[in-house]
């Protein structure tokens, strides 16, 4: 899943960017707000991160602009402007989250699964579709509540697809949102990918639908 980090702190944005990489994300860092709002305008992401004091344009500006474009991506908002004034005028300009600096990692990674599972339907830590689950705090996949050794990239395929149960992705949106904007993007290695994910998490569990992408079936909570 993608993830976009804006934050003109070098330190803070590597920081952010490295906790997110462990965790199987993808995440793309913009330094100032012109940039931000190019790539959120042009680019799907699955969350953003922002910070309001940036350089070209502040982040309340841009996150004001995503949102007169119909832009719908969660945000959460990450500032060291700490009054409640400043929290109530993020979330009224459609923030759906706030975090104010200094802050734990790992608070930050919480707020970040939660807003992408709530995203797209699910309340849960833990995603299921028949024998499969995942565990969205610790990277596991189950099947029939046995753990199941699978790649990071394996990883994140099931839970895209986990976490849009019960719709056809295609093989681009599949792409888009499992590689880095260095890897090499190829629909041949896709394919492989589930592949082997179906010799270990059973023949049925990710479906193909000819001309339109892949899906596991099942319903958001």
């Amino acid at each position: 899943m993608r993830i976009l980090v804006v934050e003109d702190e070098p330190q803070i944005a590597s920081g952010i960017s490295a906790a997110l990489a462990a965790s199987g994300y993808q995440p793309r860092i913009a330094a100032d707000g012109e940039e931000a709002w190019f790539l959120g305008d042009t680019e799907d992401f699955d969350l953003v991160v922002l910070d309001l004091g940036l350089p070209k344009m502040d982040g309340l500006a841009v996150l004001k602009r995503w949102r007169t474009a119909g832009r719908q991506m969660p945000v959460l908002i990450l500032t060291a402007r700490g009054a409640w004034p400043e929290r109530v005028e993020g979330i009224d300009a459609g923030a759906d989250d706030y975090l104010a600096k200094p802050f734990q990692i790992e608070e930050l990674m919480a707020r970040v699964r939660a807003l992408i599972r709530r995203a797209a339907g699910h309340a849960s830590p833990v995603i299921e579709s028949g024998p499969i689950s995942i565990d969205t705090r610790q990277m596991r996949v189950l099947v029939n509540g046995t753990n199941v050794a699978i790649s990071p990239l394996e990883y994140r395929l099931v839970a895209y697809l986990l976490h849009h149960k019960g719709r056809v992705v295609s093989p681009g949106e599949l792409i888009e949102h499992l590689y880095g904007d260095d890897d090499a993007r190829d629909a041949n290695a896709l394919e492989a990918v589930v592949t082997r994910l179906r010799k270990k998490l059973g023949a049925d569990v990710i479906q193909t639908r000819r001309g339109f992408g892949y899906m596991v079936a099942g319903a958001p909570e």
